[in-house]
């Protein structure tokens, strides 16, 4: 059976509910940015909503890329691990190198309308086997005597980004 190498992504929702400090801090922050940026997009003060700029100002769909200027800090503080996704020992094994965030909805009145995504895509991993509902990988490195792996259940908001065959 050939190997697999697979890259996944976690797709992290961040609105008002979320209580994890972190969490809470992306959110006011990326809010606040929100809210200065859109004012750019918005200068004769029509729109609330972020659907709104993006219905009568195409332009506006560059807040998802302005927006995410204020949390790069935060991902570093992550070291490169994606948060969240636990191994069956519940230890965070995911690392990361490329994200991608995204303004899912917004209101410049309202933070508690304020939704994100953060989608973290991890570094390579090869696919070994399945195992019941877990997958068991390893990091995607050159052959050595010793692999080590992490197994794994696929929770919501994870999914196989990309795969490739290897021989």
């Amino acid at each position: 059976m050939p190997k697999k190498v697979i890259v996944l992504c976690y797709r992290k929702i961040i609105d008002s509910t979320n209580t994890n400090p972190w969490d809470r801090f992306v959110h006011e922050d990326s809010f606040a940015e929100f809210k200065m940026q859109a004012q750019y997009y918005n200068q004769p003060q029509q729109y609330n909503t972020f659907a709104e700029m993006l219905l009568h100002i195409p332009e506006a769909e560059k807040l998802h890329f302005l927006v995410s200027a204020a949390i790069t800090g935060y991902l570093r503080q992550l070291n490169g691990i994606i948060p969240d996704v636990l191994d069956n020992l519940g230890r965070r094994f995911l690392t990361f190198e490329h994200f991608k965030f995204e303004i899912i909805n917004s209101d410049i009145r309202h933070p508690e309308k304020h939704k994100i995504a953060i989608n973290f895509f991890s570094k390579p991993l090869i696919w070994h086997d399945t195992i019941g509902d877990q997958l068991l990988v390893s990091q995607h490195k050159e052959e050595e005597a010793e692999i080590f792996t992490n197994l794994f259940a696929v929770q919501p908001f994870v999914s196989i980004h990309s795969i490739k065959n290897i021989d």
